[in-house]
């Protein structure tokens, strides 16, 4: 029997598993195909957008005239939220913790079990991920090195859960899939603006014109609208970098066993660039005093640095509070 991806299936796969052969499969003919010369389009579009921005690099508060723009997509996420969350944690200087480095972690567990020969432990892969990252020159490798016990087991137990989930939920994945973990994609404007992003899965390559890629990120807790715009942006330096874009966008709810899942079209990547553009313009009149930063309440009012100082996030979570207080009883 031949799985929805056209690799033979040889072992009996759970429902959730076989949800995902359907979700990510798709015929050859079913496949769209793209003009060779929208990558440059897509590419000038942003450096049309970008260009008037050129003269605000320079105006940035602490940064060296010259410097270029790193915009990644959780950035573009959180200043398109509420700006004045964005510009505190801009201002915080970055830490590895334990909820940070388990995603890192069980992506390389999980890469390790493409290639895996023996039996598909999740303990053992999550051990042999510690071990190689901890190997490294980088501030992940010294925090590695120098956590506590506790933070260990804490790291070793959380990542675990992670990467059970995943094998229990995706059909192994094949060397024929060409599967890819952590994807690393950057495009750079007029030299400027780079923009980049590592996508957490990779599956199936661009033949020729016709799109075969889905790029998947993978998620835990509650949906959200905004993860669809993380993978637009994927899917937009992707399509710039080879040309083909991805076929399919998949956000995968590890908890829930669940996709969130979209195709890609022309008029996506376009709307993506416009995203983009807005994004970096009120992340430089920001950071040059242009403008003064808006406050915008949701779920992330629950974890937010100056929730205690903000008067709109105090009300959104009082009302929070008593809208689930209600709901329960």
């Amino acid at each position: 029997m031949c799985d929805a991806l056209g690799v033979e299936a040889k072992q009996e796969l759970n429902p959730a598993q076989q949800e995902v052969l359907a979700e990510l499969g798709a015929p050859k003919e079913q496949r769209p195909r793209f003009d060779a010369m929208l990558r440059h389009e897509l590419q000038r579009a942003l450096e049309d957008g970008l260009e008037p921005m050129l003269p605000m690099l320079d105006l940035r508060e602490g940064e060296r005239p010259g410097d270029s723009m790193f915009v990644s997509k959780y950035a573009l996420g959180q200043v398109l939220g509420c700006e004045r969350k964005f510009v505190v944690e801009q201002a915080e200087p970055f830490e590895w913790k334990v909820p940070i480095a388990r995603g890192t972690i069980a992506h390389k567990a999980i890469e390790l079990s493409v290639h895996w020969r023996r039996e598909l432990d999740p303990m053992t892969l999550v051990d042999e991920a510690m071990a190689r990252r901890g190997e490294g020159i980088d501030p992940l490798a010294d925090w590695l090195q120098t956590i506590s016990e506790t933070e260990r087991a804490e790291l070793r137990g959380t990542t675990n859960d992670l990467v059970l989930k995943f094998l229990e939920c995706f059909p192994p994945l094949k060397p024929a899939w060409y599967p890819s973990t952590e994807t690393s994609l950057r495009v750079e404007i007029h030299d400027r603006f780079v923009l980049s992003g590592r996508c957490d899965l990779s599956i199936g390559v661009a033949d020729g014109d016709r799109a075969g890629k889905v790029l998947v990120d993978l998620k835990t807790g509650s949906t959200s609208l905004h993860h669809r715009d993380d993978l637009r942006f994927y899917a937009l330096l992707d399509a710039i970098r080879i040309g083909t874009p991805p076929r399919r966008l998949a956000t995968y709810y590890l908890d829930q066993g669940r996709f969130q899942v979209e195709d890609v079209t022309e008029d996506l990547l376009f709307s993506t660039v416009a995203r983009v553009v807005d994004g970096v313009e009120r992340m430089l009149m920001l950071s040059s005093g242009q403008r003064d930063a808006t406050t915008a309440t949701g779920p992330a009012c629950r974890w937010c640095p100056v929730r205690h100082d903000c008067d709109d996030g105090k009300r959104h979570l009082a009302n929070d509070e008593d809208t689930t207080l209600g709901a329960g009883w």
